[in-house]
């Protein structure tokens, strides 16, 4: 028998990529164990010429300017488009 399912209210934390705030997606992700070892400099030109990628439960993503970078319930960390985010969420006062 199939039957319907509400997803329940969560409140999560969640920073916009704008391609100018990399430390503040750093501050918010924690910098991936394999990267720790790069001086500043280099992460900026890492994510400059490869995108920035968030390390997800599922693996490597790639988040594209524009998209929101969610903290979940688990507090694993995920991008999320822009229209997505959107229809998904609302400010939390």
């Amino acid at each position: 028998m199939i039957k319907k399912y509400r997803k329940k209210p969560v409140v999560v934390e969640a920073v916009e990529w704008t391609g100018h705030n990399l430390k503040e997606i750093f501050d918010f992700t924690g910098v991936n164990g394999s990267a720790k070892h790069l001086l500043w400099a280099e992460l900026v030109e890492l994510v400059e010429n490869d995108g920035l990628k968030i390390f997800t439960l599922e693996g490597a993503m790639k988040a594209t300017i524009g998209d929101y970078i969610i903290k979940g319930v688990q507090d694993e960390c995920y991008p999320c488009k822009p229209d997505i985010f959107k229809a998904t969420y609302e400010l939390a006062e």
